[in-house]
């Protein structure tokens, strides 16, 4: 616990009384408080579990907890893939899970307010009943709205719509000190002082906990309709992404997957929905992508178009998912990656560097040739729209202590790679504690010292999610 203080007796009852009956303390607190989906980071259980249900009672527990030099760590539905809503340091599990209501809808000017812990796919299909989009599409839609926005969620209709970041106006926010402020306004620009809006999006709950969101939304389109790309080699399957961009036709969604992590996903639906070959060809890459329009003449128009170009660019054939089930199958095929590799797959990895589409290829088989020196196996996929690559480390039958350091040597000299290459080391998934050292590496002296001198602003006694992002303890 280093220069944090045990919750003592008398605290326990304070924050009882501040939050009565959604107090767990001990042998009582919910066993899932204490990893996210990314186990191979370790777990620790907090020393008490909170669930709050109104900002007056998250701003209560941090009066409480800053007074006391006590740590918090805030946690959403835990889905998270870097350690970052798990309580290395003990202290509070605060959890917003139950701060779960869409608070009303702005018609007019097209927002929507709701509470942190509100499930993306809840505020999903609840805006689509009333007409709108709300264009964020991270790939866990069982997240909560808080935790996209605390990781800045990036997913597969950013190629289009941009970040989460794009679609947050305002929020509220409690700080480490318990002080409650609202960030931005339903408004669409501001030149008004620093973007503290902005700093808090992205920060890991390390800065402040949001309690409150205003969304943005956009008006639902009315048809959508998917192509399965097929390609003989990824080279080819990547280097279509800028001429589809250049044609002007807007891609929804733009993905790129390759052979192998395509049978681990059928295997695991028990499905077969993407070829394997063409005309005696062997398929290794495909692009899944998705186009909007508002009548069935614009999409065919896109469709004859966009097939133009993908198969002008080598592409090897292209299927119409014009069925309600074909497109089904095919986004439930992508949609189950993680959990097709975590089912096969005893030990896992994963990072989600961000390099130039140009550069996909290039990246991905300098990558593939750095493995070569290691006993795990990669499966790739990614957003091709945007250079988001997902690259997990697989293993069934390596010790864990031999796969983690060999994990870690692989990871420095893939971050490392991805920084040459003009990229970052995290697109969408964040830091965590679990990528903190990797971050430090490539992000250097100057500008982590400039990241933790804005969290003492912030949290001057460093109670809030401690030993994450730019701080380690």
């Amino acid at each position: 616990m280093g220069q944090y203080e045990k919750v003592t007796p008398e605290l326990l009852e304070a924050l009882k009384a501040a939050v009565p009956g959604r107090v767990q303390a001990g042998a009582e607190i919910n066993a899932d408080y204490s990893h996210d989906e990314m186990p191979i980071y370790g777990a620790a259980m907090p020393e008490v579990a909170v669930e709050a249900r109104t900002t007056e009672e998250v701003a209560a527990v941090m009066r409480l907890c800053n007074e006391h030099h006590v740590p918090v760590t805030p946690r959403g539905a835990g889905t998270g893939l870097a350690g970052g809503a798990v309580a290395m340091h003990g202290g509070i599990v605060l959890s917003l899970e139950k701060m779960n209501k869409i608070l009303g809808y702005d018609e007019d000017n097209m927002m929507v307010s709701v509470q942190a812990g509100v499930l993306f796919q809840d505020l999903s299909e609840d805006a689509a009943k009333r007409g709108f989009l709300y264009p964020p599409d991270p790939g866990e839609k069982f997240a909560t709205l808080g935790g996209n926005v605390s990781t800045n969620a990036g997913g597969m209709r950013a190629v289009k719509y941009g970040t989460t970041r794009d679609y947050v106006r305002a929020m509220t926010v409690v700080l480490p000190t318990g002080e409650v402020i609202h960030l931005g306004a339903s408004v669409s620009k501001s030149s008004s002082g620093y973007s503290l809006l902005n700093l808090m999006i992205g920060s890991e709950g390390t800065l402040g906990i949001i309690t409150e969101l205003t969304l943005k939304l956009l008006p639902r389109p009315k048809q959508v309709i998917s192509l399965i790309v097929l390609y003989e080699n990824l080279k080819d399957c990547i280097g279509t992404v800028p001429k589809l961009m250049r044609a002007n036709l807007h891609p929804q969604t733009l993905e790129f997957m390759e052979h192998d992590i395509i049978q681990v996903s059928e295997d695991y639906l028990g499905k077969k929905t993407f070829p394997q070959k063409f005309q005696g060809k062997d398929v290794n890459a495909y692009l899944l992508v998705s186009f909007e329009g508002d009548s069935d003449d614009q999409l065919t128009d896109i469709i004859e178009k966009a097939s133009d170009v993908v198969l002008e660019a080598g592409a090897l054939d292209v299927l119409v998912a014009d069925t309600p089930q074909l497109k089904k199958d095919a986004w439930a095929a992508r949609s189950t990656f993680l959990d097709a590799i975590d089912s096969s797959t005893k030990l896992v990895d994963e990072c989600d560097v961000v390099v130039p589409v140009s550069k996909i290829p290039d990246y991905l088989t300098s990558i593939k040739e750095t493995a070569k020196a290691y006993k795990f196996h990669l499966q790739d996929f990614g957003h091709a729209g945007d250079g988001n690559l997902h690259i997990y480390c697989c293993s069934n039958d390596m010790e864990v202590d031999v796969f983690n350091r060999q994990v870690a040597d692989f990871m420095r000299r893939a971050y490392a790679t991805a920084t040459e290459m003009g990229g970052l080391i995290s697109g969408e998934h964040g830091i965590g504690h679990g990528k903190l050292d990797y971050l430090a590496e490539v992000a250097g002296p100057v500008k982590m010292r400039l990241m933790r001198d804005i969290k003492k602003v912030f949290d001057p006694n460093a109670i809030l999610n401690p030993g994450k992002v730019c701080c380690k303890l």
